[in-house]
């Protein structure tokens, strides 16, 4: 008999239906079809010992099983609850008249329990789009595929579950999630609060220029100026994620076993905070079973990248591509997958090997040249691709010991929302484009094009500092956020004035002056 079970192979961040065909016969034989991998073919004994302690028979007979598309490499251990339904079915042990209205994944322990497996979400999300009604996945893996609407999702906790759930005799039900109580329960709960924050007015509002807009920025200063403590505090002034936003960024965490068990739908943007001895391939994604890096866990929040020097040129230099396209291409001689990467990139270093040059205490005791070497670690390409460039000093005495409470991150998050709102009314009809900082060429003439007196003003700027033509840019995106943030239609000399500021270590003087 032959029959045809529904499941999924994760490709990138996306799902690819793969039908599960099994036929069997007179004879004595199991075959495996389809580019299965090692995971895959392995999966005969998991299944002949969870058949039989779940009450079931294998059968003993000649299988022929097909993974189709044939010409895509099936991999995982997801693939052994379909296969054994196939079985079950095909032998006639089970008798499910609506089979091709399910999808279904899940790794089989030997004593027939379901065990957790990557990518539930995208896998709910393609079910959905081919129009199936049912969706069975793991227990573990039920809370993440539920947040998918018109699509019933049922947890099982082994086999013997699966088998009552589609014949119809379980008493099990499919998990619904309100999605927007999901989101009202979690809106503004952050563990940190700029309200924390002594003094740094100057670096806060940098922060909410960069949050605003989202802009990339670099904060330089030495030990103990609360680099580190600002940049946890960031995403408490971020405005929050679309449902859009948060489904793709769910997905891409599922796909990377990244959520933990009973985790629903991210309702917070995404921190990163890799250590400078990742490798490149952790930061960008890939490896022999393709995966997405740092970066791309990163899409739709923050990559905050601590003690910038000390991270390896190689790794750096890897940043250059994502930042400027938003997207990851990882291409092997066996695969290509693409991975989202639109991300805000923070950065914090100090200003010279031994931490004090420019500390108005402090003396420097690194020579011109030491300084010099130091920053060219970050190449002067990464450097242009920041918008902002901040200088941080040591909070003073009298600022630390003040009782008076700071602005909290909610009283800059309501203007940070604000000006998003303006940015996504005026790029409506944008393809792609959400925020200031994703403006091209074309659409900095037409939004953020300052008028003779700023021209005048910026022009004065660069050819002192010499900056590139990619600095330039870089400018006028930062003073059409500081514009939104005032709530003003054109970009005014203040606030190309203040834009300029950002731009600290784009002055040739910069660890030469002693």
């Amino acid at each position: 008999m032959l029959t045809k079970v529904y499941s999924a192979s994760i490709q990138g961040i996306d799902a690819m239906a793969v039908t599960i065909e099994t036929d069997i016969g007179k004879g004595a034989a199991y075959n495996v079809s389809g580019l299965a991998d090692t995971t895959v073919k392995e999966s005969y004994d998991r299944i002949v010992a969870a058949m039989q302690h779940s009450g079931f028979s294998f059968p003993r007979m000649r299988i022929t099983i097909n993974l189709a598309p044939a010409d895509v490499k099936k991999e995982g251990s997801g693939f052994d609850l379909p296969i054994t339904i196939g079985l079950l079915t095909a032998s006639e042990q089970l008798k499910v008249p609506d089979l091709n209205q399910y999808m279904l994944a899940g790794e089989l322990s030997l004593d027939g329990s379901l065990l957790p497996v990557k990518g539930a979400l995208p896998m709910a999300v393609k079910a959905r789009a081919m129009g199936l009604k049912r969706l069975i996945v793991p227990e573990a893996n039920v809370t993440e595929a539920a947040v998918v609407d018109r699509l019933e999702v049922y947890g099982a906790r082994n086999l013997r579950d699966v088998a009552e759930i589609m014949t119809g005799t379980s008493t099990l039900q499919p998990m619904r999630i309100d999605t927007r109580a999901l989101f009202a329960r979690d809106a503004g709960h952050f563990d940190f609060d700029f309200s924390e924050v002594k003094g740094q007015e100057s670096v806060k509002r940098a922060f909410e220029v960069a949050c605003a807009g989202g802009h990339n920025l670099l904060m330089v200063g030495p030990p103990g100026a609360g680099k580190s403590m600002m940049a946890k505090r960031l995403p408490s002034i971020l405005p929050p994620l679309s449902m859009g936003e948060a489904l793709e960024t769910t997905k891409i965490h599922s796909v990377a076993g990244k959520l933990r068990r009973g985790d629903m739908l991210m309702t917070s943007r995404p921190f990163r905070t890799p250590h400078h001895t990742v490798s490149p391939v952790a930061l960008v994604g890939g490896g022999a079973s393709p995966m997405p890096g740092e970066i791309s866990l990163a899409h739709n929040g923050v990559l905050f990248l601590d003690e910038f020097p000390e991270f390896p040129r190689s790794v750096l230099e890897v940043l250059r591509q994502p930042i400027e396209d938003r997207v990851i291409t990882v291409s092997r001689a066996k695969y290509t997958v693409q991975y989202p990467a639109s991300f805000m990139l923070v950065a914090s270093m100090n200003p010279c090997p031994c931490g004090y040059y420019g500390h108005p205490t402090r003396p420097c005791t690194c020579t011109p040249g030491a300084v010099a070497r130091y920053m060219n670690k970050i190449s002067g390409p990464l450097l242009d691709r920041i918008d902002l460039h901040v200088e941080i000093e040591p909070v003073a005495f009298d600022d630390m010991a003040s009782t008076e409470p700071a602005e909290s991150s909610a009283a800059i998050r309501e203007r940070v929302i604000a000006a998003r709102r303006i940015q996504e009314e005026r790029f409506r009809n944008e393809k792609g484009i959400y925020c200031n900082a994703q403006m091209n060429s074309r659409l900095l003439r037409r939004y953020a094009w300052p008028d003779a007196e700023g021209l005048a003003r910026l022009k004065e700027q660069m050819e002192r500092l010499n900056m590139s033509a990619r600095a330039f840019d870089r400018i006028l995106r930062v003073a059409r956020t500081i514009a939104d943030l005032d709530a003003s239609e054109r970009v005014q000399p203040r606030h190309i004035a203040e834009a300029i500021g950002y731009r600290s270590l784009d002055r040739a003087s910069y660890g030469t002056a002693f």
